[in-house]
């Protein structure tokens, strides 16, 4: 158990945590509404690349939480802030849509398939054969190779649909490049998250429902950490890894009083 609390920052993943196929997650309205009443600092995280923050704001409001798009840090953001540092000014060939096209641009990225400074890989749900050739042959000219998360396989109403991870597979076995991947879980994303809310990592808690990326990257990121049983991760499935989280709750709810 952990005894770094009270924590000044939050960062909390949002499916499986808040919300679950579009519906808020017991006690995820009054652990937001806690973290207001508290002048916490906080982000809510996503490895989603497709919508921009105002998207997933408007999504959130739907399922009755109240969450200003300042306060929604994605992996494209991330990836755009990461970039940004890199490589000042430079230019990308994209396979995304408005969340990682938007970030890009807002770092003042120029987006071409002439001599691209990168070759990002986001999620998108038309991934097109001949946008796929095109990355394939810009690395195989010298272009660096970046992914928003490593995921492979995303959900949908019909069952798994393949996702940033399997198509950046496909691009690296064409090419034999492997991407960067900032997203979860590389910590990489944490601390970008940080640096935007000004955090420290002694003071910042870390919720997700995850082992394999929210906990893992938590922990290297130097974060508390909560696992939450209302997502991916069990309850008998926590001994299989080696390493644990600072807490284990049954949901949100069971954390509003650590705020």
């Amino acid at each position: 158990m952990s005894n770094r609390h009270p924590a000044e920052c939050w960062l909390t993943d949002m499916d499986g945590v808040l919300v679950h196929e579009e519906h808020a997650l017991p006690g995820a309205a009054e652990f937001l509404e806690r973290l207001v009443e508290r002048d916490r600092r906080f982000l809510v995280l996503t490895n989603n690349s497709i919508y921009t923050p105002r998207d997933l704001s408007a999504r959130l409001a739907r399922a009755g939480l109240t969450v200003p798009e300042e306060f929604i840090w994605t992996s494209a953001l991330a990836t755009a802030a990461f970039l940004a540092d890199q490589v000042p000014g430079g230019s990308a060939y994209v396979i995304g849509e408005a969340g990682m096209t938007t970030a890009l641009h807002e770092v003042g990225y120029i987006l071409t398939d002439t001599d691209p400074d990168y070759v990002v890989l986001g999620e998108t749900r038309t991934y097109s054969f001949e946008a796929i050739t095109q990355a394939i042959r810009l690395v195989h000219s010298g272009a660096r190779f970046i992914a928003t998360n490593p995921d492979v396989t995303g959900p949908s109403p019909e069952g798994p649909l393949p996702a940033t991870g399997s198509v950046a597979a496909l691009i690296t076995k064409a090419t034999g490049a492997e991407p960067y991947f900032v997203g979860k879980p590389n910590p990489m994303m944490f601390r970008s998250a940080m640096n935007r809310i000004e955090a420290h990592s002694e003071s910042t808690i870390m919720v997700g429902d995850r082992m394999d990326t929210d906990i893992v990257a938590g922990i290297e990121a130097g974060l508390d950490t909560i696992l939450v049983l209302t997502g991916s991760t069990t309850r008998e499935a926590v001994s299989r890894f080696p390493f644990r989280p600072g807490r284990i709750l049954d949901s949100i709810a069971d954390a509003i009083d650590l705020i």
